[in-house]
């Protein structure tokens, strides 16, 4: 414990307060030894970072009960998606710890915005660090809340997105398995395993279709928000624009007035 302290820069009695609190796991004891790790040494700075950017003790404790939470869907996550033979996504995982996490998103890493981000898939807890499964959400999000929308906001918007995308790509799927893929579903329906032409033809039609996929999303989002942004300034327009007969219309006579 004092070689403990030392190393984190705390003393033994803070660090006995932290035990007594639940704020670090116990250690592992051999007879009336106890030892600690590198895990028990960076939970003690994860813990004076955060309070050094203003976090109580309290709300650290509800902090890391939260990230300890995700330790499940880390474990669900993880390697899961290396086991599937034709990835069709290209998402690349974010490393990060509980202060860069905060550094992030400012005064929103509440223990109800940690939990709907570990809910929705967002992000896992690996050790003492937090992994969230996509830069481009991860950037997409701090962008959101750089703009002034709030993170509890960014996650619902979220986990409604999840809900159309989802049947997007069900739709996208249907396509490619009765038209594309048809005799290899067959084949397969009674348990059979795929061949290794077959594994190579399924590999080979997700690595072409995947771009067409996304060029077709794409394409019917910008023009679906070209609509949308379109019918708001109409409505926007629409609503302040001048009745006619009042003072100070276009066209309307100084003699009229």
């Amino acid at each position: 414990m004092d070689e403990l302290a030392e190393a984190a820069g705390i003393t033994v009695r803070t660090l006995r307060f932290y035990r007594e609190r639940k704020l670090i796991p116990p250690p592992r004891r051999e007879g009336r030894i106890a030892w600690y790790n590198e895990h028990h040494l960076a939970r003690l700075r994860t813990i004076g970072a955060l309070l050094e950017r203003g976090h109580t003790l309290g709300g650290i404790a509800e902090l890391l009960t939260a990230f300890e939470s995700g330790r499940d869907v880390a474990e669900l996550l993880g390697l899961a998606g290396a086991a599937i033979t034709v990835p069709w996504s290209e998402e690349q995982a974010v490393r990060l710890t509980p202060e860069e996490l905060a550094d992030r998103f400012a005064g929103e890493v509440t223990p109800e915005n940690l939990a709907a981000a570990l809910d929705v898939g967002y992000l896992a807890v690996d050790g003492d660090e937090i992994v969230h499964v996509s830069r481009r959400l991860l950037d997409a999000s701090t962008a959101l809340v750089g703009s002034g929308i709030p993170l509890a906001a960014v996650l619902a918007a979220g986990r409604e997105l999840r809900v159309h995308v989802d049947a997007i790509a069900e739709t996208f799927t249907r396509l490619i398995t009765t038209h594309v893929l048809a005799d290899v579903i067959a084949h397969t329906a009674d348990g059979a395993t795929p061949t290794a032409a077959e594994v190579t033809r399924i590999t080979e039609t997700v690595e072409r279709l995947r771009p067409t996929a996304k060029a077709v999303v794409d394409a019917e989002m910008s023009m679906a928000m070209d609509r949308r942004i379109r019918a708001e300034l109409d409505a926007w327009v629409a609503e302040h624009r001048p009745e006619a007969g009042d003072p100070g219309e276009p066209g309307e006579s100084s003699a009229a007035r």
